[in-house]
């Protein structure tokens, strides 16, 4: 990387900007606009999100006494706040959801399986949630949730094996997560691990019938016929491994296919779990492990909401709002992307607190991730909150 660069514009040059461009074009972004492109409203998302501000004022207060760096990091000849509040209004959100799926695939490309994934499974491994962000109904007069009570869903595909998402669909809070599983395409020999929230037997029988698998928790009014029962061993917390039918009147008919049923003891929480696949290979003990994997789309949720910028909005109207989501999805896979790119062997967590106090130096990006101490660049972090490192 050129030492001359800020860390900023080294981490920039690697969004392909060709791909924006085009996605722009299509969508007439830049139609009318005299200065503060597209591409420059993108980048000032991405540095509002790397950096942490919390309302569109901060962001441009932050960024105004560098009026000197804007062509260097990419923010054009500068605007104002109503400019750019105007333009997360007006410009449509498609240009920053369909660059984040593509950012998505790019960094699924050069991404590597985690460490902490331990199963040996050839298929893609995938986590299907939503998590809700609450709005206030009166400022957020669309996001209509309950009577006194506005939010949003965020309906995410997880990769396991890469902690990466593949998918993010933005919809109202109101909306049943259920619903979501019909914008999916399903993977030929992947598999979907689902909370008991996604029970639906005749959206299941479509995984079924697409050649992929699933593994989902039951409800508690199951109504299942065992017609054979595979040995366990109960040292491994399985209690069950049944192969049976849905006896329902309508869910048989929704689910005409075998289904397998297994009961897994957990000793961390002294909870019995049971649960419904399709899939009669694997062992009983990674059925329930997989589901256990579940649990990293809850971890990025968590994360997503505590690091990037996706619960104080920078706009008031559903454009906006989605803009700003996207945003911080491309921010995310635009670091994750760095990540497997360079090797650094630093979680992502551990990249963004480096970059959140780096973006105005002139160091190698490479050399920042890889070189440093992150002893050193933490305590750095705590003096400038000035908090103790203990």
């Amino acid at each position: 990387m050129n030492q001359g660069k800020y860390i900023f514009s080294q981490l920039t040059d690697f969004l392909p900007k060709r791909i924006f461009d085009g996605l722009v074009t299509r969508y007439s972004g830049d139609k009318h606009v005299r200065h503060f492109s597209c591409w420059n409203q993108l980048l000032s998302m991405i540095f509002g999100q790397l950096s942490g501000r919390d309302s569109l004022r901060d962001l441009m207060v932050s960024i105004e006494p560098h009026k000197p760096k804007y062509y260097h990091l990419g923010f054009g000849k500068g605007t104002s706040i109503s400019n750019f509040a105007n333009a997360n209004e007006k410009r449509d959100y498609r240009i920053f959801e369909e660059y984040a799926f593509h950012l998505i695939d790019l960094a699924r490309k050069f991404s590597i399986v985690d460490q902490d994934f331990q199963l040996n499974i050839n298929g893609n491994i995938y986590a299907f949630d939503s998590t809700t962000i609450d709005l206030c109904l009166n400022v957020f007069w669309w996001a209509t949730f309950r009577k006194t009570k506005g939010g949003i869903k965020l309906h995410t595909l997880y990769d396991v094996k890469t902690s990466i998402p593949c998918f993010i669909h933005v919809s109202a809070a109101s909306v049943h997560d259920v619903n979501a599983l019909d914008l999916l395409h399903y993977e030929l020999g992947g598999y979907y691990v689902l909370d008991r929230g996604y029970i639906d037997y005749k959206r299941l029988f479509k995984i079924n019938q697409s050649s992929a698998y699933f593994v989902i928790r039951a409800k508690d009014n199951l109504q299942y016929r065992r017609m054979y029962s595979n040995k366990v061993k109960k040292d491994n917390g399985v209690r069950l491994d049944q192969i049976g039918k849905l006896t329902g009147f309508y869910v048989s008919k929704d689910y005409p296919d075998k289904l397998r049923r297994i009961k897994f003891y957990d000793e961390e929480t002294d909870n019995e779990l049971i649960f419904l696949s399709n899939n009669f290979d694997l062992m009983a003990e990674e059925i329930a492990m997989l589901y256990k994997y579940r649990w990293k789309v809850e971890l990025f949720f968590k994360w997503i909401k505590q690091h990037l910028k996706i619960k104080s909005f920078w706009g008031t109207s559903q454009n906006a709002v989605k803009i700003q989501v996207y945003s911080a999805i491309i921010a995310y896979c635009l670091v994750a992307l760095i990540r497997n790119k360079l090797k650094v062997h630093r979680s992502t967590y551990e990249i963004l607190q480096i970059l959140s106090i780096s973006l105005l130096d002139k160091t190698p990006i490479n050399e920042l991730l890889t070189s440093q101490d992150y002893k050193n660049v933490k305590e750095l972090y705590c003096k400038q909150l000035k908090i103790s490192w203990d």
